[in-house]
């Protein structure tokens, strides 16, 4: 007897060949992870987003911030790839470095699975949605050991969704907690500046969606508004969410607004929104 493979259960993908991995440190286990989620093909709308899930860079929220909306989108037609990002006691770069392979692996994999390589977007939750935006923001980081042929491929998304994000590293509304996870209680220098994104935001960053809580105590909606601001004054297409009476974390719960939000904002992206800046 035989059966057809399932095509939309999800599949481990290895970042880096062997145990070759960059930065490696004890306390990794199994991370970096990542685990793509396929829509099935008659629903299948080329996009791809790779979801970086939060945890204030001192854990990641996978469950509730990564594969549940993971099977959201790829309920909706679109790809979606759930990375298990380093996080503390490892510091800046070790999360983006992952992020950023996390995208050139992603990128690889879609030309065999006939997705879109120019539509492959980010999305991230709270400290999440920092990385998301470090990725769309930052230059490369550049790698120790000899390259591979993944080196070829971009790491840049075409766009970025970003939910209740950590925006800033700079006083007066930055998270604390997630920059001294990032970049250690000592940091008191131009890396606080540099990966503030509402500093980073130029006129090749992706087009963005951000949604924020108003009641957010966590994270302060001054971040999702600076970063707005920083969007509309490099006139960078973005789209912008409060609700009101959200809190933080509040991830899928309840069936809340902003997943019917995103998903109508990707329907207006055309398949390789973005692909020339990226690619």
């Amino acid at each position: 007897m035989e059966t057809a493979p399932a095509r939309n259960l999800p599949v481990h993908l290895s970042l880096w060949p062997g145990e070759d991995i960059p930065f490696a440190g004890p306390e990794d286990g199994e991370l970096p992870r990542l685990t793509l989620y396929r829509p099935s093909a008659e629903f299948q709308t080329g996009k791809t987003l790779l979801i970086l899930p939060g945890g204030g860079y001192q854990r990641v929220s996978t469950e509730k911030e990564g594969h549940r909306p993971a099977m959201m989108l790829a309920s909706r037609g679109h790809a979606a790839a759930v990375l298990e990002y380093r996080h503390s006691p490892a510091r800046h770069p070790v999360p983006l470095a992952d992020a950023q392979r996390a995208m050139k692996r992603l990128r690889s994999e879609t030309r065999r699975l006939d997705l879109d390589p120019g539509a492959i977007g980010v999305m991230g939750f709270s400290a999440g949605g920092h990385l998301a935006g470090l990725l769309a923001t930052q230059p490369y980081v550049t790698l120790p050991g000899a390259p591979d042929p993944l080196d070829a491929e971009s790491g840049k998304p075409a766009f970025a969704a970003l939910i209740y994000p950590v925006v800033s590293f700079c006083e007066p509304f930055c998270h604390a907690g997630s920059r001294e996870a990032l970049l250690g209680p000592e940091e008191e220098g131009p890396l606080r500046v540099q990966l503030s994104l509402e500093r980073a935001v130029s006129k090749t960053t992706p087009p963005m969606f951000i949604a924020h809580g108003q009641a957010d105590e966590a994270v302060s909606p001054e971040n999702a508004l600076s970063l707005y601001s920083a969007l509309c004054r490099a006139s960078v297409p973005a789209d912008l969410h409060i609700y009101h009476g959200s809190g933080h974390g509040f991830g899928l719960g309840r069936n809340h607004a902003w997943g019917r939000d995103l998903l109508e904002w990707l329907a207006t992206l055309p398949a390789g929104k973005g692909n020339e800046a990226c690619c």
